[in-house]
């Protein structure tokens, strides 16, 4: 038996943790570095994600991804819900960013069609029961359940897939998503050399493909969005009492050659850095020569 493209190298995921409540005071903001899955079991619960308020219902899956901005709702006068939360790492499926599991539609939450609610329900709660009894190889058996209950969630978002795109392509997964993590790798490495090459590589996406959609998004190219970060940071540092010489500058902020920099800088602000340089610092008391 030749098995089907699941993820990039072995499937085996690391269960961090897996339990169940009923929260019954409102939550703050926060993120994982992780995939945490947060499946409703019964009632309804009031989430806030990236600013945005979701009414989940039972049989609904809040998938938070790596960076997602959630935080729980509880407003007087409403039942709490019964939730079981998953976290879980160390797995890359297929076509998507690594410890994540991108839907369709783009969306944090997965409404769970009959079916697959009713294998959920059932995959839950035999997991939560296993945590109870404490008998050797609990974690073995609760990250098998754990494997089929992701393997027959991919079967949901890959059949919507096919029914809307007759095939299985990244085009329709959340391309926001895409672009935020390209933007924060940006922020995060903008004083190393970045090509376009190396960010499709990094997303595992093609360099048209990245282009295409950064553009749809922001209404720049991923290069020239990089400019601006690395001239913002230019002005920055060039606002800084120790600042240092020009090429050393331009050297923090990713260019080799200074007079490329001084020239892209003077371009964009309309004044060369040295100058702006001696701006800043007669503006800030310490004008130099």
């Amino acid at each position: 038996m030749q098995f089907d493209h699941l993820s990039y190298g072995d499937f085996n995921p690391h269960l961090l943790y897996i339990g169940k409540k009923v929260p019954e005071v409102s939550g703050e903001d926060h993120s994982h570095d992780y995939l945490e899955l947060t499946y409703i079991l019964s009632g309804k619960a009031r989430y806030y994600i990236e600013g945005k308020e979701y009414l989940l219902q039972p049989g609904d899956l809040l998938v938070g991804n790596p960076g997602l901005v959630h935080r729980f709702e509880l407003r007087k006068g409403e039942k709490p819900p019964i939730e079981v939360y998953i976290g879980l790492s160390n797995f890359h499926f297929q076509d998507m960013p690594p410890q994540s599991l991108i839907l369709p539609d783009g969306a944090p939450v997965l409404r769970c069609k009959a079916e697959l609610k009713q294998d959920l329900n059932q995959l839950v709660q035999t997991m939560i029961s296993e945590t109870k009894i404490q008998q050797n190889g609990q974690y073995f058996m609760i990250k098998a359940y754990m494997v089929q209950m992701l393997v027959l969630i991919l079967r949901q978002i890959h059949g919507e897939e096919k029914q809307e795109n007759h095939g299985f392509v990244f085009e329709s997964r959340s391309k926001g998503y895409v672009v935020k993590r390209i933007i924060a790798y940006m922020n995060e490495n903008y004083a190393s050399h970045i090509s376009l090459d190396q960010i499709a590589a990094n997303m595992y996406l093609s360099p048209v493909y990245i282009s295409k959609i950064f553009k749809e998004e922001t209404g720049e190219s991923p290069i020239r969005y990089l400019i601006k970060i690395r001239l913002e940071k230019a002005k920055e540092i060039l606002e800084k009492e120790n600042c240092g010489s020009v090429r050393n500058v331009s050297l923090a902020v990713g260019y080799e050659d200074v007079y490329y920099f001084s020239k892209l800088f003077k371009k964009y602000y309309g004044i060369a850095p040295v100058y702006y340089k001696r701006q800043a610092q007669k503006e800030n008391g310490k004008e130099i020569k």
